[in-house]
């Protein structure tokens, strides 16, 4: 049963996802595809909730390189950590950045894409 579910919620995220690539309204997807208004908004809240709950793990690689410092300041820059996110934008967070602030950006970040 659990395969079913989340075969269901693959196909709905898939949907989704083809219907904001479309640039058709979400009702002109709905009628195109054959699917439901109140279901496809229905899912949309569903899988929006699933994504902003917070992440019980996330994956980081790390690349050791070696960098030339070519100034005293220019090391504060190599310390920033870089996010990249599926969706193709990234941010640079550097030493001493204000934690509370970064989460309301991401947040929105991730409401927007």
């Amino acid at each position: 049963m659990g395969h079913n579910r989340e075969a269901e919620i693959q196909r709905w995220r898939e949907q989704i996802a083809a219907q904001q690539v479309s640039g058709k309204s979400i009702a002109a997807y709905c009628r195109e595809h054959a699917l439901r208004l109140w279901q496809f908004y229905e899912w949309k809240k569903r899988l929006q909730q699933k994504q902003s709950s917070p992440a019980a793990f996330v994956a980081v690689s790390l690349q050791a390189e070696e960098v030339e410092l070519p100034h005293p300041c220019a090391a504060t820059l190599s310390a920033a950590i870089e996010l990249r996110h599926r969706r193709g934008w990234s941010m640079m967070v550097e030493p001493g950045f204000d934690a509370d602030h970064l989460l309301r950006l991401l947040s929105v970040l991730e409401s927007a894409s």
